[in-house]
């Protein structure tokens, strides 16, 4: 969870800096306390203002900055920090924290730190690919500091190659990963489903439904902020994917009924989000069906029921979109898949179901109890469900 945790900002002289912006309003955005610390090169590409206007904090530039009302200097940075995040980060700056050398605030702020490292290069590609710089980059992760990027993209120099900064959804996700060591989930592999499956037609048409995948991916970001080791299967989507989560791209339902069969071999748990169609063509034509003047006529058979026919002793979570009777239709798919709970989600409900950033659900539980949740956003709707898989782990744990 981010909310409430403190991350040091580490900011150096690259010409994303600017973007460093952006990370630190996000993080702002859900309750992190953001301390931002600049190099003096950094400063020549961003002002140190605009941080403290994010943040509503200090920004240290200097170890000895005796202005600084909140008494931000690098030992106490170093000792409030949850983690401390360098992005962008500077072939220069990871080269100075490989060698150990503190001759500015940020570096003597991360020699100081017993806090986990998180580090995002951004380079020119010769910079990077250097055998320098990949040694120092070596040493660091060595020493336990991870990294996320560099991408590969078009450069400040005109030339393609690997030094492009991460994106900020990424570098927030690791960020979030990290933060989630020794959560309730540490230790614990939680396998996700999410997006509509696919069944071809034709080359060019399919069966498919509306799902969006949100709240699958929500449920796979939330297991990951609470320590999960994830493995989300998922259909086609348009969502950015999950970091720090490993994603196995599907398309039809019998293509996630195999990865989901060898996904959960040592799974804690199974959280099917996944709108998985029902139906497939008997057939599927090898190339495209011409338009006719008379009408078509496709013959349909049953696709796999994936949570019928996986087995295995660890937690088993279904969802039900339903338009009518929604607790009895989702008790019934309860009973008959041997769920340990079912999400209902009413799909007729203003703002909830597919393709929506909310849900207003109903969770039951195989020992009958019912709690229906007012609409809230998909994330917490996810945090919801987790915190009554983490209790049903908690009680596998005691029987056994």
């Amino acid at each position: 969870m981010l909310e409430g945790k403190t991350v040091v900002l580490g900011v150096t002289g690259s010409i994303a800096a600017y973007k460093a912006v952006d990370i630190a309003s996000q993080l702002n955005r859900v309750g992190v306390k953001v301390d931002v610390v600049m190099t003096e090169e950094a400063s020549k590409f961003v002002s140190p203002l605009s941080f403290r206007a994010i943040t509503g904090r200090t920004v240290a530039t200097d170890m000895f900055d005796a202005s600084s009302e909140l008494n931000v200097t690098h030992i106490a940075l170093a000792r409030a920090a949850d983690v401390v995040a360098i992005a962008p980060a500077t072939a220069n700056v990871i080269a100075k924290l490989a060698t150990g050398i503190a001759d500015d605030v940020l570096c003597c702020t991360v020699l100081a730190t017993n806090a986990p490292v998180v580090i995002a290069p951004a380079m020119d590609a010769n910079m990077y690919e250097n055998p320098v710089t990949q040694e120092n980059v070596s040493k660091l992760k060595k020493r336990g500091f991870v990294f996320v990027g560099p991408k590969f993209g078009k450069l400040v120099s005109g030339v393609e190659g690997l030094g492009r900064f991460a994106d900020t959804g990424e570098i927030i996700g690791v960020i979030s990963q990290v933060l989630g060591r020794g959560g309730s989930f540490a230790d614990r592999h939680i396998v996700v489903t999410a997006g509509g499956t696919q069944e071809f037609i034709d080359p060019v048409r399919i069966i498919t439904n509306r799902s969006s995948g949100k709240m699958g991916y929500a449920l796979a970001d939330a297991a990951r902020d609470r320590g999960a080791k994830v493995t989300l299967i998922t259909g086609p989507t348009l969502l950015t994917r999950p970091a720090g989560v490993k994603v196995i791209d599907v398309c039809t339902a019998e293509e996630m009924l195999q990865a989901v069969k060898q996904a959960v071999s040592r799974a804690d748990a199974l959280i099917m989000a996944a709108a998985v169609a029902d139906y497939r063509p008997k057939s599927t034509a090898k190339e495209k069906i011409k338009k006719k003047d008379a009408g078509l006529t496709l013959e349909l058979e049953r696709t796999p029921d994936i949570l019928s026919e996986i087995k295995g002793n660890f937690v088993r979570v279904g969802f039900a979109a339903e338009s009518e009777n929604l607790v009895e239709n989702a008790t019934q798919k309860l009973r008959q898949k041997s769920l340990d709970l079912i999400v209902a989600n009413d799909v007729t409900a203003k703002n909830s179901g597919f393709g929506t950033d909310s849900n207003r659900v109903t969770i039951i539980g195989k020992d009958g109890k019912v709690e229906s949740l007012p609409l809230l956003p998909k994330r917490q709707v996810a945090d919801k469900v987790l915190d009554k898989v983490a209790k049903l782990l908690t009680e596998g744990n005691k029987e056994r």
